[in-house]
């Protein structure tokens, strides 16, 4: 079969909102093999007409503050509501440890047995920029399936955060009360993203800390400067497992949905994320060049070894691989 009928029939079964063949496009996009990775490319721009209407929300928060119940209840939530969800994962230390994705579905039963929310873990394997430029290029495949909502959960750390914070509309920060002292816990590049902090567990014995944490949240945030002008990031307590205060959560994120529609910070910051996705792609192809490249795959060890032991200053090995490279 030709390309040009293959991605016709992907196309036209994503637009039919088919999940098999979401699936399988989505596949493609993640592949290293440079022929399907031009398919790849032509499939997004096929179907770059029927993207950009889906609200999209990055969510983080350390390991154990509940994600993955967060995302499970915020879903039915929403799909009871008439909304299609599909979630994604961005993972960079997956290809150390496999990732964490089965888990969290797993974790996010209600959302993975219902036919209007789709679950996507990120590719297994990459750069963190190939791997978020992936990412973004789900989030298009998904709105052109007719999905209104994308969720896009980091479960990474370090800089994970900046890269799902730089493909979304709404970047969701979650916290835990009575972790010790809270502040200790706020760290200040990524709370520089948040367009909120939702304290989890407010719920039994917990509703007391959860309000004292969000009461030294909200001081702390007032001494930064917001992500986005005309928004001053709220503070919220919720939860995951009761579902309490999760449609007042919903509710600012569709506050912060109309105010940046109307003052024009939607459409700027979709315009810088696209010039961002740009750049993350160039990064990646070039870094997948190194890799295909026999033979200064061969030579980069003896590059390495001797910037390591001084011989070689780092600008000249950059120099040394990209005349190799034809680039300079």
């Amino acid at each position: 079969m030709s390309s040009a009928p293959a991605i016709e029939q992907l196309r036209a079964g994503i637009r039919s909102g088919d999940r098999a063949v979401l699936a399988q496009a989505i596949t493609l996009i993640e592949s290293r093999r440079p022929d399907r990775q031009e398919e790849a490319r032509q499939l997004v721009q096929a179907l770059l007409a029927f993207t950009g209407t889906a609200m999209r929300i990055g969510i983080t928060g350390a390991p154990g503050v509940g994600k993955s119940t967060t995302i499970d209840t915020l879903g039915m939530h929403l799909i009871d509501r008439g909304h299609r969800l599909a979630v994604l994962a961005v993972d960079p230390s997956s290809a150390r440890s496999g990732g964490s994705i089965l888990g969290d579905k797993t974790r996010m039963a209600r959302l993975a047995n219902d036919a209007r929310a789709y679950i996507r873990p990120s590719p297994a394997s990459g750069t963190l920029g190939g791997v978020a430029a992936r990412t973004r290029e789900a989030i298009l495949l998904c709105e052109a399936a007719g999905f209104d909502v994308v969720i896009v959960e980091t479960v990474g750390t370090g800089q994970s955060e900046t890269a799902v914070a730089d493909m979304t509309d709404f970047f969701l920060v979650l916290m835990l009360p009575g972790a010790g002292d809270e502040l200790q816990g706020l760290k200040k590049g990524i709370v520089e993203l948040a367009d909120m902090i939702a304290v989890n567990k407010a719920d039994g014995d917990n509703v007391a800390r959860a309000n004292a944490a969000a009461a030294e949240y909200s001081a702390a945030l007032h001494i930064l400067t917001p992500r986005s002008a005309g928004w001053s990031p709220p503070v919220v307590t919720y939860s995951g497992l009761n579902g309490t205060g999760i449609e007042q959560m919903w509710g600012k994120i569709v506050e912060h949905r109309a105010r940046m529609t109307a003052n024009g910070g939607l459409a700027a910051r979709r315009r810088e994320q696209q010039v961002k996705w740009m750049w993350a792609m160039l990064d990646d192809r070039l870094r997948q060049r190194l890799a295909d490249d026999p033979a200064l795959t061969a030579r980069l060890p003896r590059v390495e070894a001797a910037v390591a032991n001084g011989t070689l200053s780092p600008a000249l090995a950059v120099d040394e691989i990209l005349q190799s490279l034809g680039l300079a």
